[in-house]
Parts: C-alpha cells; structure tokens; sequence
C-alpha cells in the first residue's frame, strides 16, 4: 500500500459509555476501507499528528485522546492501563464500523495490547510502537539509566508538542499513569493476541531496546519486529515512514 500526502485532521467527540472522548480525525468516511486508531504515550498527542495524517491519506483514521489530557476536566477515564484499556474498547465498539488497524506507542501500546488481548473482534492488525516496559526498567534503577541514554537521542521540538499536555495533566495523574505502566507485563498480555503484530521500536530507543521488541514479536502469534530510525519517539520525527509501515502491517495477513 503506497502513502501519498496528508490529510489536515479535525476534532470531533463521541458520547461512549456515559463519557465523552475526544479524537482528532482524518481520511474521511471511507466505505469499505481501512480504520487506523492510534493511542498516545502518556496522553500526549502533538507528536504524533504528522503520523495521523500520514495514515489519513489512505485510511479513515483517528488518535484519541485519552485519558483526556488534551482538554480540561472531565477525562474520558482516569488515567492508569486497565481504565485506559476499558475506554478504548468501549469506543471501539461504539464508534468504527469494524475491526481497525490498533496502533499504540510507548505506553499507548501496553493499552493497545490489553484492547487486542481482551477483544480481538474489534482488532484486526496490531502495532506496537516503542512498547514499554521491559522487566529491568520497572525498577527505578533501570528505568534511571535507561532515560538518559534516549533523550540525548531526541529532538528537543518535542517539548513544544507534549509539555502542554503534561501541564495540563497535572504531576499527579502523570505519576499514576507512570507507576500503571511499570505494573503491567506486556510479555504476558501479548501471548493472547491473535492478530497479526508489527514492533516497532528507534534505533536509539533505551526504553524499548531491540531484545524486548523481539521478545514480543517472538511471542505474538503472527509477530514481527523492525527498527527503524530515530529513539523513543521516532514517529515525531518520522511521521511520513511510520505511516507507511502502519499501511504495510494494514494489508499483512
């Protein structure tokens, strides 16, 4: 599947469940066409916009934002895996008009395995995005070490597109989030996937390092795993090629 140009998104809110989640959208209402739904990494969505409209020029696609740090109280949920986990997939049920290509980053993609673990009907292609967080850094140690070693590797324009939602999150809801994460075990919930699975991970990423990508991919029953330039968060950077890829694991079967 090629990927030409971008397509602007909008904003848009769906009623779900009794609460209200904010997206931003692109591409159109396809018929018969692909869904891309991408979940952010600590709620912050500027950093993944080039990605969203890159998808955008080939599929219907969407990044939502939860737990809702992209606009002022109330959230869609609170903000810790299993409530993110339950959010999604009560919109995914609500509003796609079938299964979509479920793209989650960092700790984004812990909530996206939980989504395609505990309702593969709704999921019918997986990518994880520099998925946190293997065994060694869920101790303050490694996690401490690790930090350093990719945010050299970063773009310090990054600030300008995630910063404001940290703000705005608040340090402790932040810090729930966080400690969620380092509780969770993706090695686990990825063994009851079902649908095919693409790893994605930077080259420099300290936080996802290459054993662990490959450990998931190797796990997944239909997995694979790929570096690709950049650390952490390549997608701000590389927009235009994480789209592709996402277009590449779409039609993998």
């Amino acid at each position: 599947m090629r990927v030409t140009g971008r397509r602007p998104h909008t904003v848009r809110w769906d009623d779900v469940a009794g609460h209200r989640i904010r997206s931003l959208h692109t591409g159109g209402n396809r018929a018969g066409g692909h869904e891309v739904v991408v979940l952010p990494g600590l709620g912050a969505l500027g950093y993944l916009t080039d990605t969203l409209e890159g998808c955008g020029a080939w599929a219907d696609s969407f990044l939502l934002d939860v737990p809702g740090f992209g606009h002022r109280p109330p959230r869609a949920c609170p903000a810790r895996i299993p409530a993110l986990a339950d959010a999604v997939s009560a919109w995914l049920a609500a509003v796609p008009r079938g299964p979509v290509v479920l793209v989650g980053h960092s700790t984004g993609a812990q909530v996206a395995l939980r989504v395609a673990a505990d309702h593969p009907d709704r999921v019918r292609t997986l990518v994880l995005m520099g998925p946190t967080f293997p065994p060694a850094l869920r101790r303050a140690s490694g996690l401490l070490r690790a930090l350093p070693r990719t945010l050299v590797h970063e773009s310090a324009g990054e600030l300008g597109v995630t910063v404001p939602y940290y703000v705005r999150a608040g340090m402790r809801d932040l810090l729930r989030y966080v400690r969620s994460a380092l509780h969770d075990s993706p090695e686990r919930t990825i063994s009851r996937v079902t649908c095919p699975t693409l790893v994605l991970r930077g080259r420099h990423d300290a936080l996802a390092p290459g054993e662990w990508a490959l450990r998931l991919a190797a796990t997944a029953p239909r997995g694979r795993s790929m570096t690709v330039p950049g650390a952490h968060n390549f997608p701000y950077l590389h927009g235009g090629l994480t789209a592709a890829l996402i277009a590449e694991a779409a039609r993998y079967r």
